[in-house]
């Protein structure tokens, strides 16, 4: 007996999914990506265009190492970190719009890369020359950091003065 307020569903089976399947959403991804790509193209030819319109002044080494130091120089009182990371570097101006920059070690010019974009944005706009183009090379050779202990040091004294070399012998300096 089927009570009044109960309804009875029949047991039908169907030959496809009650779901819809196949049917596009109104959400693509594809299609955002496509024209964000010609977007970001668009945008690229214009930056190099308005790059090329920007003033290429002449720049010297001077002008360079001056401006090296001066950022040494801040960074010494502001952030000894970076500082002691990146005093070790090496600016060289290679051609007309070229820079190298000779770093010693990867972990250094990680910490470069932390200011190397406000540094070359201010040495751009102050020598007015906004189409350098920055290289880098690891230098292994140049720029290794000698530790300079208290025996160097009287080493190089008794280079100029060899009597200490004997006062050294009788006296029996500790120099470690």
């Amino acid at each position: 007996m089927v009570a009044d307020n109960e309804v009875k569903v029949p047991n039908v089976t169907t030959s496809k999914p009650l779901s819809r399947q196949g049917s596009p959403s109104g959400f693509s991804i594809n299609a955002l990506m496509n024209p964000a790509k010609e977007k970001a193209a668009e945008v690229k030819e214009k930056v190099a265009t308005t790059i090329e319109n920007l003033p290429k002044s002449h720049f010297t080494e001077t002008d360079l190492q001056m401006e090296w130091n001066l950022l040494l120089k801040q960074l010494q009182s502001k952030n000894t970190f970076v500082f002691n990371a990146i005093k070790a570097f090496k600016l060289i101006k290679k051609d007309e719009n070229a820079i190298q920059v000779l770093y010693p070690s990867d972990s250094a010019k990680i910490e470069f890369d932390k200011i190397s974009g406000e540094f070359f944005n201010h040495f751009k706009t102050k020598v007015h020359n906004f189409s350098i183009e920055i290289e880098y090379k690891r230098d292994f050779e140049n720029l290794k950091i000698e530790v300079v202990t208290k025996k160097k040091i009287f080493e190089k004294f008794i280079e100029k003065n060899p009597l200490l070399k004997d006062l050294d012998d009788l006296m029996k300096f500790d120099l470690t």
